[in-house]
């Protein structure tokens, strides 16, 4: 018997807190990074200094079994594609198609600016060269990430992309199948069977195979992985760019009392089944809804196949019911908890969603799960946690492209302006700067 379910509440009614405030009196999880950094820091050095040969012997401590070589067979990704389910297949396809489409429209073109006759900037958008994406193979298999990872890549033109995924026993030292078939549906021609904070390091590093084949290091490494893989990218970044340091996935919903609370419920379920530390909270002007949900959890996870996990994520710190005085008070709410998923289920939800200015992402009206975001909605479902919403973005083209400006002057443009930076110059003490101008004009000889 399913014992009930009820979720912790914050009651913020009739009270006007700051932001501040807010951020402090709203549920929240998190990871301590800085906790974890003694034991990740061994590893990645590790494999600074032995490259694959450490790899090999961490991927036999932490996942059980080393591959007979890191780069994986093109053999078997083909075998991998071919056997998979027909129906995981058409699903995959479906969710590259509508991926592309959305991605496809996030490109930016170069723009040339004449700031005046014969002085012009140009900005250039060029991609990352080779590009590391790091999909988890813990507590569950993420096909998903494989597609929300390489599908912007792509779409920004980065020209060399390696997958990388923890090796697996069960299938010989190889990342899970569904993995291997989603990167060969997607033409990724390099995956590595390594994972965790040795995946992070050996992507950073590059090394050897050990069929005596070249590992080459990448630029940037994105993808979302645990404490131990957040860690890691904290270590690495510098050498190598990083998307984000992800936390455990969170879900925001913002509803009013006519709302369903059989949807809001399912939809809390959804996200706390990634993991124990996962956030599920509910931001409601109704206690009638708030009690309602409470009961609908409780009947639902009578059926749950992960009913720990969910319940433990469920009733832990980081997840339960706020209550407001109306929807305005919500928007404050969910505006300073910036959650990486928010739903908005109330009435005239588009107008009310487009109030919302922190937010990984926001899914409007009750037709529109985080679920069908996580795989086919067309959106990035690698967003920004721990209220990063604030004033960082999800996954995108743009995470692999790189602004440069490229500025052109003629001899009459620059010494036009020529008084204007020598006096710039000598304003910052930085005389030379305005000589490498007056050189050009003056005779120093």
């Amino acid at each position: 018997m399913t014992s009930r379910i009820e979720l912790a509440r914050v009651d913020l009614r009739g009270r006007t807190p700051t932001t501040a405030e807010l951020r402090t009196a709203l549920p929240r999880g998190g990871v301590d990074v800085d906790s974890v950094l003694h034991h990740v820091r061994p590893v990645v050095e590790a494999i600074r200094d032995r490259g694959v040969e450490a790899a090999q012997e961490f991927s036999v401590t932490f996942d059980g079994v080393a591959p007979a070589a890191i780069r994986v067979p093109a053999a078997e990704l083909e075998r991998a594609l071919a056997e998979l389910d027909p129906a995981v297949r058409a699903a995959l396809e479906v969710a590259i198609a509508r991926t592309r489409v959305v991605h496809a429209d996030q490109r930016r073109v170069d723009t040339t600016t004449e700031v005046v006759p014969g002085g012009t900037v140009t900005e250039r958008w060029v991609p990352v060269e080779r590009v590391g994406l790091y999909v988890p193979g813990g507590n569950a298999v993420y096909p998903s990430s494989v597609v929300m990872n390489v599908v912007p890549a792509q779409a920004a033109g980065v020209e060399s992309l390696v997958v990388a995924s923890p090796p697996q026993a069960q299938f010989g030292g190889l990342p899970h199948p569904t993995i291997l078939a989603a990167a060969h549906l997607l033409g990724v021609e390099e995956v590595w069977a390594v994972g965790g904070a040795q995946a992070v390091a050996l992507l950073s590093y590059g090394g050897t195979d050990t069929t005596g084949a070249a590992l080459l290091p990448v630029d940037m490494i994105t993808g979302p992985g645990n404490i131990y893989v957040t860690a890691a990218k904290r270590l690495c970044r510098g050498l190598v760019g990083i998307d984000a340091e992800a936390g455990p996935t969170e879900i925001a919903i913002l509803a009013d009392g006519g709302a369903d609370p059989i949807h809001v419920a399912a939809d809390l379920i959804s996200q706390a089944e990634h993991d124990v530390l996962a956030a599920s909270v509910l931001v409601t002007d109704s206690v009638a809804l708030a009690d309602a949900v409470d009961a609908a959890l409780t009947a639902q996870l009578a059926v749950v196949k992960h009913r720990e996990r969910v319940t433990s994520a469920l009733t832990g710190a980081q997840s339960g019911v706020v209550l407001v005085d109306d929807i305005d008070q919500g928007l404050r709410v969910v505006n300073a908890y910036a959650a990486e998923h928010l739903e908005i289920q109330t009435a005239d939800a588009a107008a009310v969603a487009g109030r919302v200015r922190s937010a990984g992402a926001v899914f409007v009206g009750a037709w529109s799960p985080v679920s069908l975001g996580d795989y086919c909605a067309g959106s990035n479902h690698v967003l920004p946690t721990a209220g990063c919403a604030r004033h960082s973005s999800g996954l995108s083209v743009q995470t692999f492209l790189r602004g440069i400006h490229v500025v052109e002057y003629s001899e009459a443009a620059l010494k036009d302006v020529a008084g204007h930076v020598v006096a710039l110059a000598n304003a910052e003490d930085l005389p030379a700067h305005g000589q490498a101008v007056r050189a050009r004009f003056e005779a120093l000889r």
